[in-house]
């Protein structure tokens, strides 16, 4: 049902070398591009996720419950996806680890404070 999703950045070029390292890591590339955004997938007929300055011109900011949780199929991927984005500069929120039945999970934020997730089942 996703197409895509995106999150907003005040420094693209800085959010561009994060996502280009973090999402290279499991097989994605930019897909998409211009001078104010940048999309990545894995294949042009998969869920995209891309970095984009606001189209009104204000500030990008953090919402407020929103977060992006990007699937892995096993915890060994979902491990060193969380890992991978901290050693890029991500902040820590929730060590990979069960959350509930048959959920793992392992939380960060990115460079600009936007929530990701990388999760698998089972």
């Amino acid at each position: 049902m996703i197409g895509y999703a995106t999150l907003g950045t005040n420094d693209l070029p800085r959010a561009a070398a994060f996502y280009d390292a973090l999402l290279g890591s499991i097989g994605a590339s930019r897909w998409m591009e211009s001078d104010t955004f940048v999309a990545w997938a894995v294949s042009p007929t998969q869920p995209a996720l891309g970095i984009i300055k606001p189209y009104d011109g204000k500030p990008a900011t953090v919402g407020n419950g929103s977060m992006i949780a990007l699937v892995m199929n096993s915890r060994d991927k979902v491990d060193a996806l969380h890992k991978k984005a901290l050693e890029l500069g991500a902040k820590d929120e929730g060590a990979p680890g069960p959350r509930g039945e048959g959920f793992y999970a392992g939380y960060f934020r990115d460079l600009d404070g936007n929530k990701l997730n990388a999760f698998c089942l089972g």
